[in-house]
């Protein structure tokens, strides 16, 4: 069954988009993440227009979020004093990747400029995450000893002025760290229509040093306002928000989510971490790939 996408000017298979929003929200219940990262190259490989998967895959991680907040302020694992300060960084972070966008947009740079994005977060991101997983793999089969505890901050956190007391996440730091990691994910999240929560979740506990009880619904809650506030900016500047692709998507991810929550209780978590770094590092390899291959159609004409 085909459908009309009038935003990115192609007809598309349901089955297949509500499949793999499927996808991504199982990944999603699994491992923790909102699966934007994943979302936006898997559009790309399908043949969505990078712009068009971007900003849509930003709107569908909005919805996504709403759920998540909700669920973790029942069992009050929501900093929301953090998460303002969060917000109020990605905010402007969202407007500032929105101009960025736009000129990328117009120069006809924009789908270079996100692969290449891709292939360089999801490298590194993976392979950092590959070597934490085997170390924890490594600890528990008793081939290593276990690492030594890391600082509660970091350094450089520790040295910045006008420090606030965060009750909820355990701290007492200055605004503006929380603030500059805010305005990163906002940035990323324009750019490559990601959530922003598997860079910021990592961030916030082994930067910050905030506290795991609070960390996931602290950064779904920045996430929610965040790629609210990029669907904006997208459907004002870029015109690329495509509500069609981003509903079938979130059709799938939340039945999916529910799947990956219920698979993700029966697996060690330092298997699960091994997994997702694999799927993370497979999709780079992929992109990286792309960049390279000559097409099959060296010229295409795209809907203004």
């Amino acid at each position: 069954m085909d459908l009309y996408l009038p935003i990115a000017g192609l007809s598309v298979n349901v089955i297949v988009i509500i499949g793999l929003g499927g996808l991504v929200g199982i990944l999603s219940g699994m491992f923790g993440v909102g699966g934007g990262f994943l979302t936006t190259p898997l559009l790309i490989f399908y043949g969505i227009p990078p712009a068009v998967a971007v900003a849509s895959a930003a709107t569908q991680i909005t919805g996504a979020s709403v759920s998540a907040v909700l669920a973790h302020n029942r069992r009050q694992g929501v900093d929301f004093q953090m998460g303002a300060v969060l917000v109020a960084g990605g905010a402007l972070g969202s407007v500032a990747g929105g101009y960025a966008f736009r000129a990328l947009q117009d120069s006809g740079q924009i789908d270079t400029v996100v692969n290449i994005l891709y292939v360089v977060l999801l490298g590194s991101i993976g392979g950092l995450m590959a070597k934490e997983a085997a170390q924890s793999i490594a600890v528990m089969w008793g081939k290593a000893a276990a690492p030594a505890p890391p600082r509660r901050h970091h350094p450089l956190i520790a040295a910045l002025p006008m420090r606030w007391r965060f009750y909820r996440s355990g701290l007492y730091i200055s605004p503006i760290a929380p603030f500059v990691l805010g305005f990163g994910t906002g940035l990323l999240t324009v750019l490559l229509g990601v959530g922003g929560g598997f860079v910021l979740v990592p961030a916030l506990i082994y930067i910050l040093g905030m506290s795991t009880r609070v960390v996931v619904g602290t950064s779904s809650f920045q996430i929610l306002f965040v790629t609210a506030a990029t669907t904006l900016v997208h459907a004002t500047t870029t015109k690329a928000v495509d509500i069609v692709l981003a509903v079938l998507l979130l059709t799938g991810s939340v039945v999916g989510a529910q799947l990956g929550t219920r698979f993700a209780m029966k697996v060690r978590p330092e298997w699960l971490r091994m997994a997702l770094a694999g799927i993370v590092l497979a999709v780079a390899v992929r992109m990286a790939l792309g960049l390279g291959w000559r097409p099959g159609e060296i010229y295409t004409i795209q809907p203004l």
